[in-house]
């Protein structure tokens, strides 16, 4: 993203009603920020060309791809050089399981959010991938009881 973007209220706004429903028309989207389409547009394109809308996406539910529970895993690791941490992040990001993964400030080093069928398949997925790498000094995982917001 460029650093020179200025956002203004408008541009906010578009940002908003694209975040809640990135398939709007530059109509719709147009009205609901009190915008005639053509300028709505030119706002859009240049949001997207300056890297502040940086994609669209589709979101889809879990329980469609047959992954029902999600694990959030706290990972630390042994490896201090930059080849070990190299590594263990490509290795980890190639799982098909893992969802998201993010590499923290201070402890822990890694969170993970993991998706998979059941209760078997994470287990399967942690003692036979995750837990098996070199790096991993910790593994914690966590259940959700209940999702209250979701980054959509």
């Amino acid at each position: 993203m460029s650093n020179d973007v200025s956002l203004d209220e408008v541009d906010r706004e578009i940002l908003f009603h694209l975040r809640q429903d990135g398939r709007l028309t530059n109509v719709e989207l147009a009205k609901r920020v009190g915008l005639t389409p053509p300028p709505c547009l030119r706002r859009v394109k240049r949001l997207e060309e300056t890297g502040v809308i940086a994609g669209y996406r589709a979101v889809i539910s879990p329980e469609a791809m047959g992954r029902d529970l999600e694990v959030l895993v706290d990972v630390e690791i042994y490896a201090q050089d930059r080849k070990s941490f190299e590594e263990f992040e490509q290795t980890v990001a190639s799982y098909d399981e893992v969802v998201e993964f993010r590499r923290m400030y201070g402890r822990p080093d890694y969170f993970i959010r993991v998706a998979v069928v059941d209760p078997a398949a994470y287990e399967a997925f942690l003692t036979g991938k995750l837990s098996c790498l070199p790096a991993v000094r910790r593994l914690e995982s966590h259940l959700t009881m209940k999702e209250i917001k979701a980054n959509q």
